[in-house]
């Protein structure tokens, strides 16, 4: 999962992004609202954590611009605002949910989750699939009841798979959510990857990876 942090703070953002890349997800910053929209032009995400008090761009028009442009990332506000009439200015402006500084991590970390289940149509944070269990707040895999380890990397690429299961994901796709901005990946690493991964999954009766020449790799059920 991948999740654009768009605060002018940098020690803030800087903080925001640590600690949601140790519990597996791709961050990339932002830090003003012009770049915030031109990465969301570039690149899609998962999840748009967005400050209110931006220079260049505010929030407010950040939201405006990307939803105007029919871009419907989930977006969580960050505003020192907590009016009535504020709350509901961010949500008539396309806003899913706000939170007011200061705050924990923690309550970001759970609300984050919360738009992110609900714009995939997930009850919790539990995906089971025949013998496979991936429990996305505690980043684990077991197969058959028995737990599995992978690399971050082989992780956030089954979290990707399994969100879009029997969908075709291209290199492209893939490395799109991989990835920060400052690495430098290529096609061949996507193929590293899977292969490892595959090979982990082949302890599993439950699902596959299938390669599609030309077009990309697959997630399916083995069962029924």
């Amino acid at each position: 999962m991948r999740i654009l942090i768009a605060e002018d703070d940098p020690v803030l953002s800087k903080s925001i992004s640590s600690q949601f890349d140790k519990l597996g997800f791709v961050t990339d910053v932002a830090l003003d609202g012009l770049q915030a929209e031109i990465l969301l032009k570039e690149q899609p995400y998962d999840l748009l954590i967005l400050d209110l008090n931006m220079p260049k761009r505010d929030g407010n028009e950040v939201l405006k611009t990307i939803r105007d442009m029919g871009n419907n990332t989930p977006a969580l506000v960050l505003t020192a605002r907590d009016s009535l009439d504020d709350k509901l200015s961010l949500f008539n402006r396309g806003a899913d949910d706000y939170l007011t500084k200061p705050f924990r991590f923690e309550e970001l970390e759970a609300r984050c989750r919360a738009l992110i289940r609900r714009n995939r149509g997930l009850a919790n944070d539990q995906i089971e699939h025949g013998d496979l269990l991936v429990d996305r707040q505690a980043c684990s895999v077991s197969i058959h009841g028995h737990a599995v380890g992978l690399t971050h990397t082989e992780y956030r690429l089954l979290d990707l798979l399994l969100a879009n299961i029997g969908k075709v994901l291209s290199k492209s796709v893939i490395l799109d959510h991989l990835y920060h901005l400052d690495d430098a990946p290529n096609a061949s690493a996507v193929e590293i990857y899977v292969a490892r991964l595959r090979k982990t999954l082949s302890h599993s009766q439950s699902v596959k990876i299938r390669t599609l020449r030309g077009l990309g790799y697959v997630l399916e059920k083995t069962y029924e």
